[in-house]
């Protein structure tokens, strides 16, 4: 998410709407003209000429002006206006060079989208320049009293005026501030003019504007000629219906290919981050990267080796996408790879720095099914696999995918964090030497321990100066506590884990937030021991409680984050404010900067992962998962403190730091957007004056100033400790257009932002900066070598590395332990992307149309039966749904109903009346019938067998159906059995026995229990399904009866909504239906 560009005509129609609004009806904009797309060529489409006009009746009315619409700059010069003509004109115009290929300066790219308006006639005189555009502390406005293409360098010769954050401005201030040389008639409504485009720029969430020409005419109106603008993507969830609709275009020369639009598709519909960039598609260098700073030192690095000329795209994946997403993210860019052959093939390098939170493995079994399905082009094209990954499961991860590569034939070379993030780019070009892949059988450890530097100048400790107060952040220590905005157990239990390998003697969290789900506690793990974490409903009880937290870590959401961070702000014990969430608009950003610098709190974020300071407190999910921390040595301070944008390549630092030098003294992420609460020199300050930070090191990016801050500060000796610094996005200079980078703020503003100017700028001030980034391991072994030689670092010897219990869900994650289930369920799977119901996915059930009948049939006998079995199961649903109010379960439901019973309490009334003498012979009843027609019984015989030994016979018998007059329920299902039922014995054997007591009584009927239960078994027996064994299971488990309670439930239910529907009272038995017996007979006198 970031700052993005839109249309002259979108930005005109947001003026054209909200101008008035802003203005108290003294300003409008009479037309936003309208827009010529390729449709017009295509006469199938609805968008053409003839609806342009009929939208449009004032095109035939007057001059027009027609331009494209395409972010260009300088159409004028560039001989793309077409001005003062007539509605034909302009057509033909537009025509002639609609969809064909047009070079702009060095930009060569495609005319798709014009604008025609109306022509304003006007004199040179009338044409003036505005600009407004924001920065961290302020918003400032540029105005010229002369415009148009020819005004020349408006930096240098403009009025200007900055606005601090959250102030207002006048008409007064503007007219003094910036219309000095505006004439004297003009200047009321210019001032006026340029209040209400103040204000439609903040409300709208804008980040720049220009309007040049900017048309003041005789009398008073301002018409904007032409209009450039960005908006604040992020703020989409507050101003969506404001900016109505529009579109996001790409930059000219830089038409979208339809994967990008896929994977941009697919972006706006998961909650991780997907981004793809097609650079040269013909390109021999491919790159699949996890993480937005990692993806940037991936194209970095090619293009230091002097391969930017053959990086075909950039792009990153992260924030834990699915197994489906990278599927199709790995398939998307596989699929672009494979569209033109090169005769020395070409290289995939799928690489990442070490993840924090997301399952490496997860992800890499998405990427695998790509490899599969695509593994005859991969060969064919000769492509070449590298991979470098860390982080959570990277273990099973890496080996899964090199199993596959041995299994596919694939060439593929697989590493982890024991090479540096970048070390498979010069292996896969040809440039070093391939080093040995990783050992996948072991889990991670600590980096072996380094050779012993001999001290060349041993010196006596120094007596330090003390530290200089002011530092807004707290430096924290092992008594530093915080409190957790939101439900993020894992994070708190994260965080307590590091707690106690770092033998803190207390737990780093005191309590957690949660406005929504009342005071409670939550459980966690400190050490092998649980505790007991409160979670309050609100910061203040929060804070009332625990007075002696410093540090907020908040982990509420974009939308909700300004609001808590601002209330946090309240609280004078709370003095630090850590900020997670990505996608904070910029506006909400720079307010939470203003005033935390007022209170003097310190604010790592937004967008950040947070902080870590060994042996003190880690920020929520800094530093990733326990190996980790682990193989990072980050449970004890070492020399080495860093400041980083981005939260994956913090990960990255601890591991190169601790490789190459003893190791992290603390390392802070500020995040990646254009205004992070606290920059670099707050921390590098703050490190200068901290005794055990020896070396200072910097990862920057491309975008911002906040570097040559850092330069000041070393010239004029503030900051004097060796400092190591790297830029990241020096690959910029290899694209022809402008790159959104991972990061909201990795995009240069002027020369002076790019990486390779900061890199140079920095190297002039004395600064150690390498010659890449792959040679910073390099240069901080170097550093790091020579102050150990000249005693400034004294080594201490290493401590056995600490041990935390490993979590059990994580552990069997890792298949390291094993524990039986307490349930076990064969016939539905809610894990992973889709419900299953016994193998069969939802979707699958609808397209298939399976019906309820085939849905019982795959989670009762967990088989997908044939139709005739599903519809006759459907059937027997519907016979049985009701019988009537008076039936003992129906009246028992409308009783409790009546009693004010909820709807739960009064199926369940009616269904425990469900039992042999109602409902819940149909077992029994089929497993008599059976039983008898197996053995080989006579109808005859079984009716008297059953009456020499005093049974019923169950399923026979009725109130007042007979073979004269039968019950239609039996008819219909005997009848279906009969048609499509392969076999039908036992239900011939219970029609027998039919025979034989109708003759006694003309009621004693095979009823519809019966029936169902007889017709159900041959229809179990006879459509091939199952054994007689499994049959015999279904009986004795109850499975007939189930069928009635299911399809009873609808009745009872129908019942209930009845009585309510009629609103009926109370119901109280009439006393003149009741017998009341005071003496029974027999009973004696005394009795």
């Amino acid at each position: 998410m970031s700052v993005k560009p839109i249309r002259e005509h979108d930005g005109k129609a947001m003026l054209k709407r909200w101008l008035p609004e802003f203005s108290n009806g003294k300003h409008r904009v009479e037309s936003a003209g309208c827009t010529i797309t390729p449709e017009v060529l295509d006469h199938t489409k609805a968008h053409n000429w003839d609806l342009i006009l009929e939208e449009n009746p004032w095109l035939t009315e007057q001059k027009l002006v027609a331009k494209p619409d395409q972010l260009i700059k300088r159409r004028g010069k560039a001989g793309l206006l077409c001005v003062k003509k007539d509605f034909e004109e302009c057509k033909q115009w537009i025509l002639e060079r609609m969809c064909k290929s047009q070079t702009v300066e060095s930009v060569t790219g495609t005319l798709t989208h014009f604008l025609i308006e109306p022509f304003v006639p006007h004199e040179q005189s009338e044409e003036h320049y505005i600009c407004l555009q924001s920065f961290r502390y302020s918003d400032q406005i540029l105005f010229y009293h002369e415009g148009g293409v020819d005004v020349g360098d408006v930096d240098a010769k403009a009025e200007t005026m900055d606005i601090a954050s959250g102030e207002e401005i006048t008409e007064e201030k503007v007219v003094a501030g910036l219309l000095g040389k505006l004439a004297d008639d003009k200047r009321a409504g210019m001032s006026s003019f340029i209040v209400a485009l103040f204000k439609f720029y903040k409300e709208l969430h804008f980040a720049y504007l220009e309007i040049n020409p900017l048309v003041m005419l005789a009398d008073g109106s301002v018409v904007p000629l032409d209009l450039a603008a960005k908006v604040d993507e992020t703020a989409n969830f507050l101003c969506a219906q404001k900016w109505g609709d529009h579109e996001w275009p790409a930059p000219f020369g830089r038409d979208l290919y339809p994967e990008e639009k896929k994977i941009h598709s697919l972006d706006g519909k998961t909650g991780a981050s997907l981004k793809l960039t097609v650079l040269n598609d013909k390109g021999r260098v491919w790159t699949m990267v996890a993480g937005g700073g990692a993806s940037v030192v991936y194209a970095d690095t090619v293009a230091d080796y002097g391969w930017g000329h053959e990086l075909a795209n950039y792009g990153e994946y992260s924030g834990a996408p699915s197994t489906e997403e990278t599927y199709t993210y790995a398939k998307t860019i596989i699929s672009l790879m494979t569209r033109y052959k090169h005769p020395e093939g070409k290289f995939l390098i799928i690489g990442g720095g070490i993840a924090n939170f997301t399952d490496v493995a997860a992800t890499f079994t998405g990427l695998i099914k790509a490899l599969e399905d695509s593994v005859m082009e991969l060969k064919e094209y000769n492509i070449k696999i590298w991979i470098r990954r860390a982080g959570p499961n990277y273990l099973d991860g890496l080996r899964k995918i090199k199993a596959a590569g041995q299994r596919l034939g694939l060439p593929m070379k697989v590493y982890g964090p024991e090479t540096h993030i970048t070390a498979v780019v010069p292996m896969a070009l040809g440039l070093q030497e391939e080093l040995p892949e990783a050992d996948l059988t072991v889990s991670s450890s600590p980096p072996p321990i380094r050779k012993t530097i001999v001290v060349k100048n041993k010196k006596e400790p120094a007596a330090l100066p003390a530290p200089v107060g002011g530092h807004t952040i707290v430096t924290a220590d092992a008594q530093t506590t915080s409190i957790v905005y939101g439900l993020q157990n894992r994070a708190v239990q994260g965080m307590l884990d590091f707690d106690f390998m770092c033998k803190r003697k207390t737990p780093s969290v005191s309590a957690m937030v949660f406005p929504f789900g009342g005071f409670h506690y939550v459980k966690f793990y400190w050490g092998t021991e649980e505790v007991l974490m409160p979670v309050y409903t609100s910061i203040k009880l929060a804070v009332e409680k625990h007075p002696d937290a410093s540090v907020f870590i908040n982990f509420a959401s974009f939308r909700s984050v300004h609001e808590t961070s601002t209330e946090a702000l309240n609280f004078p014990s709370l003095k630090t404010i850590t900020i997670i969430a990505e996608g904070v608009p910029e506006q909400q950003t720079k307010d939470i900067i203003q005033k935390a610098e007022a209170k003097k709190v310190g604010i790592v974020g937004p967008a950040t992962v947070g902080g870590i300071k060994p042996g003190c407190i880690r920020l929520g999910n800094t530093g990733g998962m326990l190996d980790n921390i682990v193989m990072s040595r980050l449970y004890r301070a070492g020399s080495v403190a860093y400041v980083s944008k981005s939260g994956g390549m913090s990960n990255e630092l601890n591991n190169i730091i601790a490789r190459n030098s003893n190791g992290v003294y603390e390392g802070v992420a500020i995040g990646g957007d254009r205004y992070p609460g606290s920059r670099f020199l707050d921390h590098m300050l703050r490190y200068q004056d901290a005794p055990g930070a020896k070396i200072l090191l910097l990862l920057g990016e491309v975008g911002g100033t906040d570097e040559y801050d850092i330069i000041e500060a070393v010239k004029s000796g503030k900051i004097t400790k060796p400092l190591i610094a790297w830029c990241v996005g020096t690959c910029a200079s290899c694209f022809a257009t402008e790159v959104q980078f991972g990061h909201a703020g990795a995009q240069a503003r002027g020369d002076q932002e790019t990486a390779a100017a900061k890199n140079k700028a920095m190297k002039e001030a004395g600064i150690h900066v390498p010659d890449s980034f792959d040679k910073l391991p390099d240069l901080v072994d170097q550093v790091y070598t020579k102050m150990v030689e000249e005693g400034d670092i004294v080594e201490e010897p290493e401590d056995p590395t600490p041990t935390v219990p490993l979590d059990f869900t994580w552990a069997k994650k890792l298949g390291l332990v094993r524990k039986p289930a307490n349930f076990i369920s064969s016939i539905a799977d809610d894990r992973g992307d889709e419900l299953k119901y016994c193998g069969v996915a939802i979707s699958d059930v609808f397209k298939q149309d399976l019906g309820v009948g085939g849905v019982l049939s795959l989670l009762w006998f967990r088989r997908q039966l044939p139709v005739q079995c599903t519809k006759f199961i459907e059937m027997i649903l519907m016979v049985t749904a009701d019988h009537g109010p008076a039936v003992s379960g129906a009246h028992n439901t409308i009783v409790s109903a009546r009693a004010g019973k909820d709807l739960v309490s009064s199926l369940c009334s009616g269904l425990l009346t469900i039992g042999p003498r109602f409902g819940g012979a149909l077992d029994d009843a089929a497993r008599m019938f059976a039983e008898a027609e197996s053995s080989g019984v006579k109808p005859k015989d079984f009716v008297d067998n059953m009456k020499r030994a005093n049974k019923l016979i169950m399923g026979i018998g009725h109130r007042i159906k007979s073979l004269d007059n039968p019950d239609q329920r039996v008819v219909i299902i005997k009848e279906y059995a009969k048609t499509n039922f392969g076999s039908t014995a036992i239900l011939d054997f219970a029609l027998g026995v039919e025979q034989v007591t109708t003759r006694k009584r003309a009621n004693l009927i095979l009823n519809v229990d019966g029936c169902i239960a007889v017709c159900f078994i041959d229809m179990l027996k006879s459509c091939g399904a199952f054994s007689d064994s499994e049959v015999q299971d279904f009986m004795d488990f109850g499975c007939l009866n189930g069928l009635f309670v299911l399809g009873r439930s609808i009745g009872f239910i129908g019942h209930y909504l009845d009585q309510l529907r009629l609103k009926q009272p109370l119901y109280r038995h009439p006393w003149d239906d009741i017998s009341y017996i005071e003496k029974l007979a027999g009973d004696s006198e005394s009795t």
